[in-house]
């Protein structure tokens, strides 16, 4: 069970009544397992502890110089579900929290600022195109690369934006998105739209820094963009539609390069992010599969079932070899394909060791934690 709790600043007494803080030990109990998000007097840095589960009695735990701030979600789970339990979502603290003020967090967390694995998902296809693109001996653009990267961190965080705010009301139904700002009610889907066009705003002014092909097909990315939201409600393989969407740059790096797109080396390089995309996704999908079914939305996850390590596989392969293809035909030496069997050693670990049942272990695989 997952409860959701927001305890404002604690007046004196009743802080006596729970904590009673002070320079010595404090001593309270617990009968359940709990997780807590507590801070020191003397550190701004959050510290987690855990209470073990006790079938009979209490468990006293000693803490010193405790305060306590504000927790925006503790989650619990019995014994029987430890998975659960280790999954549990505490109050989400980050730096965030620590730097910035309060009227910008929500923003921030609408960008997902916070979680830069999709940030980097979107820029290293660009990063591979562009490094395709080099001239032989040379290294790539640096100034090229700083453009994408930016550009990156702006589309992903106006892709979430687009997301939370077409699936409002889905989010309220999920565990794992029902606390996001626009869901929660934090902002308004008004804010949500103007926070949108700022952030388009700046995209488009890295969009117009590149030559006039790039910006023709930068912009047709948007139609991907805006649409993804709803391929969850209509297939099963919105996934798909999400690295058709995420790997563009792949596209875009070479064009921002070269002027032009050269179909040998650069279509293979979209085919093999398309089919990563899928491989890590898939992964990330399992954590909301029973509430997908509750709510009614459709993924890989569900598509597959237990046979999704095999698609994985499947996709792994396909994703290493067009990889190798778009190398070839770039004629690339030999350190490129000493990398990728690097690469599929690494995928092949992360699909078959994964544990699709937890959504602990699904996150650490994503490179959410």
């Amino acid at each position: 069970m997952a409860i959701a709790l927001w305890l404002p600043r604690i007046s004196r007494s009743t802080t006596r009544r729970f904590l009673k803080p002070s320079s010595s030990l404090t001593l309270f109990s617990i009968s359940h397992s709990h997780n807590y998000i507590v801070t020191s007097n003397r550190s701004p840095i959050p510290r987690l502890f855990t209470v073990p589960n006790q079938s009979h009695g209490r468990e006293w735990v000693s803490v010193s110089e405790v305060r306590l701030g504000y927790v925006s979600h503790i989650s619990t789970a019995g014994k029987s579900d430890e998975n659960r339990s280790r999954d549990a979502q505490v109050a989400d603290v980050s730096w965030i929290d620590l730097y910035l003020p309060r009227q910008i967090r929500p923003y921030v967390r609408l960008a997902r600022l916070d979680k830069p694995i999709g940030t980097w998902l979107l820029a290293w296809p660009c990063m591979w195109s562009i490094s395709l693109a080099a001239n032989p001996g040379h290294l790539p653009d640096i100034k090229m690369m700083t453009l994408f990267g930016c550009g990156a961190l702006l589309l992903r965080g106006a892709g979430c934006t687009i997301n939370d705010l077409l699936d409002r009301d889905i989010d309220t139904m999920v565990e794992r998105t029902k606390l996001r700002p626009v869901a929660s009610g934090i902002i308004t889907p008004f804010q949500g739209i103007c926070f949108l066009g700022f952030q388009l705003l700046l995209g488009l002014g890295i969009l117009l820094q590149l030559n006039n092909y790039s910006r023709i097909l930068g912009a047709s990315s948007l139609l991907l963009v805006f649409s993804y939201p709803l391929m969850k409600r209509l297939t099963f393989w919105p996934q798909a539609y999400l690295g058709l969407t995420f790997n563009w740059g792949a596209l875009l790096g070479w064009a921002a390069v070269k002027g032009n797109i050269d179909p040998a080396i650069v279509l293979p390089l979209y085919a093999s992010g398309v089919f990563w995309t899928l491989v890590y996704d898939t992964i990330y999908a399992h954590q909301d599969k029973e509430d997908d079914v509750r709510v009614g939305i459709k993924s890989t996850a569900l598509r597959f079932g237990d046979l999704t390590k095999q698609w994985n596989m499947g996709f792994g392969a396909a994703c290493i070899s067009s990889l190798a293809l778009s190398g070839y035909n770039a004629e690339i030496g030999w350190p490129f394909y000493a990398s990728l069997v690097a690469a599929s050693g690494q995928l092949a670990w992360q699909i078959s060791t994964v544990d699709l049942s937890s959504r602990d272990d699904c996150n650490k695989k994503y490179g959410l934690s």
